[in-house]
């Protein structure tokens, strides 16, 4: 692949990254003139029934994360086909991984951990609101750009969240990456957006303790602790967390799925919560810990405890998995140097046997009493759990789309407490009305407890900012300040803003733009430069017009010449290169020859005669007159005495 030029559009570079269904190249959009990342199908993959699949989901991949327009997602470019090779564009995130944090920073302490998640949750968040889920949260697929900005990449095996699709992604196949896959996709391969809450939550114990919750020889092993082990506490490995730390990480990664949280935007509340605690430097908070703690399995009253100690129950579980390499490396990395490969398969069974009937003891005179108290507590435990389980509950009224003083009087008028100080912006929900509810609409809730309710802020807009006169990296930086993005700049000469910096900008400064956006510049040259043109020998009217159209000062003196006619350039300063807009030009402008009057010369000796007409600036040039008589007198002159001539020019003295 590399330096074909694919689609006619995208020239190919090294290799970032290959995994089980493509690889990641680097690569040069020559249309747009920006790198990009290309992820091509491996070849083979688009040929029969089966791989036929495979191709259709790599599609559904490009439109299913186009949907997603987040500052923590990677954002798709395009998709298509060149021959046999399918392919996808996305924003290049050059930097590392958080698979590189883990290996080198882990363990991570709360506050770093928690600010490194809270990203990936807010766009799981995104994801799940538009109907989405991701399925293969891990390090691998959060990228960390050299500025820091987290993004969460391959929403390759997203797919819409539907009454009619909540079965595997193809024909029974189960994918995923086994160290974080929730434990219903391994008994019944059944995802929603809490198997991505599960994922995260792994995540989180892997950024506090730098290690997975779940070790094994192989990938059965670990998808079977994951369906009958609870995740284990972080401070077992790292003590001092605080309770409540531990807390979400268990809420999270909660075995029953019912008892996480129902989608990205609850675990981000829970999030928020826990990471403002965190910030604050509080140890131990008793009320946080309770809102998060996964309630108390119920135990058996010890009378029934001892009477059932000779029941014997068997498990015997089984599941047949095909393996299939999705991870960025090739091959396995655990306990002995495996990690990131994915599970592929169907569960087949899952069948707890029970091995023996329970074979009660001899019953002494005190087992009619014994019987009857159990009966009572059967009855109290009865009533307690409808109480405490269902009936004391009543349901969150639906407040979406009303204003937050509509909501906050309908939810009070249900006989709960109305919280409406989260701001979220929203393309669809108008500024001041109810995005959502925690609890969502309809929701089991505790009288008197809280509704927290999102109010929109409005569609997410953002004014270019005035970048004029501000230098290139200058209005990079405040664009980036305003949440919009550099898009490229071009150069123009101009004679008020000084080259290098900013004449302009489009969209031009004020407009709203939404969120990353790109701005073009227009870049000063400085101003237009002007050749200068020789004048010399031609008319100083026309180089004086010249000089004006192009903004030049014009400086003027005059001199007599004999070789250039009057009113003509003598000489000009410059006399070639460039000048600008406002500089000074200065003509030496003819006044012709200067005209001298021959002086009387006529019968004075040859010396005297020479004399006179060189003071006066002539040249003298000597003949004999046609009656010379060797005297040394002068008889006339050429030109006359009294007439004009120019200095400098010649005077014949004729002798006698």
């Amino acid at each position: 692949m590399i330096g074909r030029l694919l689609d006619g559009r995208y020239r190919i570079g090294a290799r970032v990254a290959r995994g089980g269904m493509a690889s990641v190249y680097e690569a040069t959009d020559v249309r747009l003139d920006r790198v990009v990342a290309v992820k091509v199908m491996h070849p083979g993959m688009g040929d029969g029934s089966t791989d036929d699949d495979f191709a259709q989901r790599f599609v559904r991949e490009a439109r299913a994360a186009a949907r997603l327009s987040h500052p923590h997602v990677v954002s798709v470019f395009d998709q298509g086909t060149d021959g046999h090779d399918v392919f996808l564009v996305m924003e290049f995130v050059p930097g590392h991984t958080l698979r590189d944090v883990v290996r080198s920073e882990a363990p991570l302490s709360p506050r770093r951990a928690l600010a490194l998640l809270e990203p990936v949750v807010s766009a799981l968040a995104a994801a799940h609101q538009a109907g989405l889920i991701h399925r293969d949260i891990k390090p691998e697929n959060v990228l960390i750009s050299e500025r820091g900005n987290v993004k969460v990449a391959d929403f390759g095996l997203a797919k819409a969240i539907s009454a009619d699709t909540q079965h595997t992604a193809t024909g029974g196949v189960l994918i995923g990456t086994v160290s974080y896959l929730a434990p219903e996709l391994v008994v019944d391969g059944r995802a929603d957006a809490r198997a991505d809450v599960y994922a995260a939550g792994v995540v989180l114990y892997e950024l506090l303790t730098g290690q997975k919750p779940h070790q094994g020889e192989s990938p059965i092993q670990v998808a079977y602790k994951h369906v009958h082990e609870d995740i284990p506490a972080p401070s077992e490995l790292v003590p001092g967390l605080p309770a409540y730390v531990d807390a979400l990480v268990a809420r999270a990664t909660a075995r029953d799925r019912g008892l996480r949280p129902a989608d990205g935007t609850v675990l981000l509340r829970q999030l928020h919560r826990v990471r403002n605690a965190v910030d604050a430097g509080v140890q131990d908070d008793p009320e946080l810990y309770a809102d998060l703690a996964l309630p108390a399995p119920v135990v058996a009253d010890d009378a029934f405890a001892a009477e059932a100690d000779d029941v014997e129950h068997t498990t015997e579980e089984s599941a047949d998995f095909e393996l299939y390499d999705q991870a960025s490396d090739e091959g396995w990395e655990g306990d002995d140097g495996w990690e990131g490969t994915a599970v592929v398969g169907t569960p087949t069974r899952a069948t707890p046997v029970v091995a023996d009937a329970w074979q009660p003891p001899q019953r002494s005179r005190r087992g009619p009493v014994l019987l009857a108290v159990a009966l009572v507590l059967a009855l109290l435990l009865g009533i307690g759990a409808w109480w405490f389980g269902f009936a004391r509950y009543t349901t969150t009224p639906d407040v979406i789309n009303l204003t937050a003083g509509q909501a906050e009087a309908k939810v009070e008028a249900a006989g709960l407490d109305f919280d409406g100080s989260d701001r979220a912006y929203s393309e669809t929900v108008a500024a001041g009305r109810v995005i959502k509810t925690d609890p969502g609409s309809q929701e089991r809730i505790l009288p008197g407890a809280t509704v927290h309710a999102v109010i929109s802020r409005g569609k997410e807009r953002y004014a270019v900012p005035v970048l004029r006169g501000k230098t290139e990296d200058d209005a990079q930086q405040l664009l980036a300040d305003t949440h919009l993005t550099f898009g490229h700049s071009t150069q123009k000469y101009n004679d008020r803003i000084p080259e290098g910096q900013v004449v302009g900008s489009t969209p031009a400064a004020g407009e709203m733009l939404r969120r990353d956006t790109a701005v073009d510049l227009v870049i000063s040259k400085g101003p237009r430069p002007i050749d200068v043109v020789d004048w010399t020998g031609k008319s100083f009217r026309s180089a004086e017009r010249w000089a004006k159209s192009k903004k030049l000062k014009v400086e003027k003196t005059e001199a007599y010449s004999n070789d250039v006619d009057a009113g003509d350039v003598v000489s000009q300063d410059p006399a070639d290169g460039d000048l600008f807009k406002g500089d000074t030009i200065t003509f030496v402008v003819s006044k012709g020859p200067q005209m001298v009057t021959v002086p009387r010369v006529v019968a004075m000796g040859v010396q005297s005669a020479k004399k006179a007409l060189e003071d006066a600036g002539f040249k003298v040039r000597e003949k004999h007159s046609s009656v010379y008589l060797g005297l040394g007198y002068v008889t006339s002159v050429d030109p006359g005495e009294g007439e004009k001539a120019p200095r400098g020019s010649t005077v014949t003295i004729y002798l006698v």
